[in-house]
C-alpha cells in the first residue's frame, strides 16, 4: 500500500520543467523538457504524496476509471513495468491523456481538500515515456480470429480506442480517416508544442502489429458509401468526431482574414509535418485576434506566436474565471478556473466581458480583407442571457480573426442520408446505453454521439463501445466497458 505519512513528508507539489519561453517559441517542439532520468526521484516523491485513499475520488473524476492509486505506489516504489501495466489496464493511449488532458482526477483528488493535488497528469505521462523508453510497451496480438469484421470510421481517440479493443478481441479491424494521415484531431487539431506527432506514430505501429488496418485518405460518405461499407463489414462504429465548428454570424464575417480556428490549426499542423499547404492562412506579421478562452483558442495562441504574430489578443465574452474553487463548485466537481497554459504564458493579452459586434473591413486596396474587430462590453440579463452594451463599442486592431468558440456536433448529412440512422434534438447521433444506434450493427462513439467533450471521454466511449460490438458479434466479450453512452460527467 502508499506511504501512509506520504502526504505529511512531501506538502510541495512539484511538476516537471518546461523549456524557457524565448527558446520554445522559435520551434515546434513540445514545451515540456524532454525527460531525464535524473527526475524520476522527483516524480516517486509526488506519487508518493497519494494517500491511497480508501474512496478514491480520483476514479471518478476520470471516465476511464484510472487506478490512479495503485500505478502512484507502483512508481513510488519504483516497479515502472507493473505501473504500466495498470495504467495500460484502463487506458489504452496514457500518452494522449498525460499531455492534453485537462486532469479532472487532480481536481477530485482527495488531497487536494487541505493541500495541492497530487500530481496525476505528470505522474501519468512519466509512466508511458519510461514504459516506451525500457521496451515494456509492446503489441498484443490476438490469439485467435474471430472470422469477424469491423469498420472503425474516424481516428481520433474514440476510433483509435475502440479499433484497438476490437482488435484485441480477435475481430479485423479496418479504420478510415478522410484525411491523407491518421490520427483525427490528435494529428490535425493538437499542435506539435502540446502532443509531438512521434507519439501518435508509435502507437499506430504498435496498433498495425496487432493487426489493425488503417485506410487514410478514404471519405466513407463519398468515396466509399455508408451502404457499401455496411455491405462489407459485420460491424460499423462511427467515430467521426464533433468537427462543426460553433460560428459567429456578425456583419462583415465573409471577410477574408476572419477563419474558425481548426481550419487555421489544420493547415499549421500540416505545414509543421512538411507538407505543401497553398494559400496557408499564417499570422506572420498580423494583429490577430482570438475569439473563445479555450483549449482550442490557446492553440491558436500559440500557434500565432511562433508564426511571428505582431500581437496576439484572446477575447472572451463571459467573465474571467475565479482563481481559487468557488463555494458554487465544491470539491470533488470540476471547477472552472482561470488558468494560464504554456501558450498563454508565450505571449498576448487576454481580454474578458468583450462581445463581438462586427468585423470591420479595410478600404481601398485592402477591401474585402478584415481590418479591425468592433468589441462592445459584455452586459449579464436578469434571464442569464449575455448582450453587448449599447454605447460600449470599441475598435480593436485585426488583420486575422480566429473563431475558437467549440463545435456545435458530428456532421451527419452523408451517413443519415445513406442509412437513415437517427439523430438528437441536438444533431447529435443518437444511441442507446450500449453504444448502438437505430441502424443495426452501427454504433457511435465519442464526440459524434456524446458531442464536444474531453479525450478522456473520447477513450473511454471508445472502450465501451467496442465491448458492445463484441456482445453484438460474438454472444459475450471479457473487453471491459467503463461507461454507458448516458453517462454524464462530474461537472457542477
Amino acid at each position: 500500500m502508499a506511504d501512509p505519512t506520504g502526504f505529511l513528508k512531501v506538502r510541495q507539489r512539484e511538476l516537471p520543467p518546461y523549456r524557457p519561453v524565448p527558446v520554445r517559441i522559435l520551434d515546434w517542439h513540445e514545451v515540456r523538457v524532454d525527460p531525464d532520468r535524473a527526475e524520476l526521484p522527483m516524480v516517486a516523491r509526488q506519487a508518493g504524496r497519494c494517500m491511497d485513499c480508501g474512496i478514491p475520488f480520483c476514479h471518478n473524476g476520470c471516465p476511464l476509471g484510472n487506478l490512479i492509486p495503485e500505478w502512484n505506489d507502483l512508481v513510488r516504489t519504483g516497479h515502472w513495468a507493473d505501473a504500466s501495466e495498470r495504467l495500460h489496464a484502463t487506458n489504452n493511449f496514457p500518452e494522449f491523456t498525460g499531455r492534453i488532458c485537462p486532469a479532472p482526477c487532480e481536481s477530485s483528488c482527495v488531497l487536494g481538500i487541505s493541500q495541492p493535488p497530487v500530481t496525476i497528469k505528470s505522474v501519468e505521462v512519466t509512466i508511458i515515456d519510461e514504459a516506451f523508453a525500457r521496451g515494456f510497451v509492446v503489441p498484443q496480438v490476438p490469439q485467435r480470429l474471430t472470422g469477424h469484421t469491423v469498420a472503425v470510421v474516424g481516428s481520433g481517440p474514440a476510433g483509435l480506442a475502440a479499433a484497438q479493443q476490437l482488435t484485441r478481441a480477435g475481430h479485423t479491424v479496418v479504420v478510415y480517416e478522410r484525411d491523407d494521415a491518421i490520427g483525427g484531431l490528435l494529428r490535425y487539431g493538437v499542435p506539435d508544442f502540446k502532443l509531438e506527432k512521434r507519439h501518435i506514430d508509435r502507437r499506430l505501429a504498435q496498433m498495425e502489429a496487432e493487426g489493425t488496418r488503417f485506410r487514410a485518405g478514404v471519405e466513407v460518405g463519398r468515396d466509399i458509401t455508408w451502404e457499401q461499407l455496411r455491405a462489407r463489414f459485420d460491424a460499423v462504429v462511427l467515430a467521426t468526431g464533433a468537427t462543426v465548428p460553433r460560428e459567429l454570424a456578425l456583419p462583415g464575417r465573409e471577410l477574408d482574414g476572419v477563419h474558425v480556428a481548426m481550419e487555421y490549426l489544420h493547415q499549421s499542423n500540416a505545414a509543421v509535418a512538411g507538407r505543401e499547404v497553398p494559400d496557408q492562412i499564417t499570422a506572420t506579421g498580423k494583429h490577430v485576434v482570438v475569439i473563445g478562452g479555450g483549449d482550442t483558442g490557446s492553440d491558436c495562441v500559440g500557434t500565432a506566436v511562433r508564426q511571428g504574430a505582431a500581437s496576439v489578443t484572446t477575447l472572451a465574452i463571459g467573465k474571467q474565471p475565479p482563481t481559487q474553487r468557488p463555494p458554487t463548485q465544491p470539491w470533488p466537481t470540476d471547477p472552472t478556473l482561470f488558468e494560464v497554459s504554456s501558450s498563454h504564458e508565450e505571449g498576448g493579452e487576454r481580454g474578458y466581458l468583450a462581445s463581438t459586434v462586427a468585423f470591420i473591413g479595410g478600404d481601398g486596396d485592402a477591401a474585402g480583407r478584415v481590418r479591425s474587430l468592433r468589441l462592445a462590453r459584455t452586459e449579464y440579463l436578469p434571464d442569464g442571457r449575455r448582450v453587448p452594451t449599447p454605447g460600449t463599442e470599441h475598435d480593436i486592431p485585426a488583420d486575422l480573426v480566429l473563431i475558437a468558440m467549440g463545435f456545435t456536433g458530428p456532421e451527419t448529412a452523408d451517413v443519415t442520408a445513406q442509412t437513415g440512422v437517427e439523430l438528437t434534438e441536438r444533431g447529435l447521433v443518437a444511441r442507446a446505453e450500449d453504444f448502438a444506434t437505430s441502424v443495426p450493427g452501427v454504433f457511435a462513439a465519442g464526440d459524434a454521439g456524446r458531442g464536444q467533450s474531453l479525450v478522456v471521454w473520447a477513450i473511454a466511449e471508445g472502450r465501451a463501445a467496442a465491448a458492445s460490438v463484441d456482445v453484438y458479434l460474438s454472444g459475450g466479450t471479457e473487453l471491459p466497458s467503463p461507461v454507458t453512452s448516458t453517462t454524464v460527467a462530474l461537472r457542477p
